[in-house]
């Protein structure tokens, strides 16, 4: 199994960071991090984890944190109904990744699974959550990879396009308008 990795993210529309490790499990992957940036409504802080089995499906997640001046906590976990976000079903049951919004974390999940070559190109759904928000919600994403750390994104649902640019790690390094990794000093 391949060694952990981690990756700490500088937010370019607002002040703050979020930092994230992926790392081996006993049944595949745990992806966990922790994000604290400046929203509108005021500071947020949040803790992160995904489980994911070993082939890149999300099993579970879990978050908790700060924000608009109150304390948050939910559990989402994939049955073979679909999932459930704290033990209420919200269906999608034809779904198999977690995406959280507030993080570029999640993207890892994603793009491990379904392991694009230069030229292909993959449209999927996410179960997506973000904070202060009480359902997941079925996301249209779509990705194509253009050379060996570009990728064409688009969420058509949240009108967002852009070219994110991969880091070796495999976590995106430069998510256009919203996240850019903080290169370690030299």
């Amino acid at each position: 199994m391949p060694p952990s990795r981690s990756v700490l993210w500088r937010n370019l529309h607002t002040p703050g960071h979020d930092a994230a490790l992926v790392a081996p499990a006993p049944e595949g992957w745990l992806l966990s991090g922790a994000a604290a940036f400046l929203a509108p409504e005021g500071p947020v802080a949040v803790d992160y984890a995904v489980e994911i089995d070993a082939d890149w499906c999300a099993r579970r997640g879990r978050v908790a944190g700060i924000a608009a001046g109150r304390r948050f906590a939910h559990s989402i976990e994939r049955t073979p109904d679909g999932w459930t976000l704290d033990g209420r079903n919200q269906s999608l049951p034809h779904i198999v990744d977690l995406d959280f919004g507030f993080t570029p974390a999640t993207n890892f999940q994603q793009l491990s699974r379904i392991g694009l070559a230069v030229g292909e190109r993959s449209a999927f759904s996410v179960a997506w959550f973000d904070i202060g928000r009480e359902t997941l919600v079925e996301l249209p994403q779509i990705y194509e990879r253009r050379d060996a750390l570009l990728y064409a994104y688009q969420s058509p649902d949240n009108d967002y396009a852009a070219m994110l640019v991969m880091d070796e790690s495999g976590f995106v390094r430069t998510y256009p308008e919203l996240w850019e990794i903080e290169d370690q000093p030299a």
